[in-house]
């Protein structure tokens, strides 16, 4: 395959803001397992590492953008990056919400265990900062539908999980308020995990286009 170093040149930087995108989202992902173990100790939770996350990977896509801007690369190329830069930080922006709706009624959060939602999006994201690390060392196609094929397993469990989740819910002693309340949740969770997918897919477009 023709070398995904050479869709990005010899400089290195454009791995180096992709990759520290990457980490963001996999970041934003522990500190709500941070938070979920607050809330469970009845501790102090807070938001702020969330925002910083997502502070910091905004400056990141700031700055790719920017030196796309001072660097000569094909129109096509740069689709690619910017494509993956957008997919990016959409996962720790969307992580931030599900910190933010947590936080509205953490009472509520203690007799609901989210320890399997959460254990398919840290995988998701800790694949996503692989396929994305692949990138420097010129991925193969095998390899990136192998991990592309993770992500979408992952998806697929998400899936049913949130069908099994949403009929206990509706079939369960619940009260209206906390139906909302926990929809609104289940349907984040996998929003953010669909959003890994995706990040996950224009890895593999670019390792295809480039082959």
């Amino acid at each position: 395959m023709i070398s995904i170093g050479r869709l990005f040149g010899h400089d290195t930087k454009f791995y180096d803001l992709l990759e520290a995108s990457a980490q963001q989202a996999d970041t934003s992902v522990h500190h709500l397992v941070d938070l979920l173990a607050r809330i469970e100790s009845k501790g102090s939770p807070d938001l702020a590492a969330f925002a910083q996350s997502r502070r910091e990977d905004k400056r990141i896509t700031q700055e790719l953008t920017e030196q796309l801007t001072k660097t000569f690369i094909t129109p096509l190329e740069r689709e690619d990056i910017q494509a993956l830069a957008a997919s990016l930080y959409k996962i720790p922006k969307t992580v931030e919400k599900i910190g933010e709706r947590m936080l509205i009624s953490p009472q509520d959060l203690p007799k609901i265990t989210f320890a399997r939602q959460v254990e398919l999006l840290d995988r998701a994201a800790e694949t996503v900062l692989a396929m994305v690390k692949q990138l420097r060392k010129g991925m193969n196609v095998d390899t990136a539908r192998e991990m592309n094929a993770k992500l979408q397993t992952i998806e697929g469990d998400a899936d049913d999980l949130e069908l099994e989740l949403l009929r206990d819910l509706y079939h369960g002693n619940y009260d209206a308020k906390h139906i909302i309340f926990l929809r609104d949740l289940y349907e984040l969770l996998e929003k953010v995990i669909d959003r890994c997918r995706d990040a996950g897919n224009v890895v593999l477009q670019v390792v295809l286009k480039h082959t």
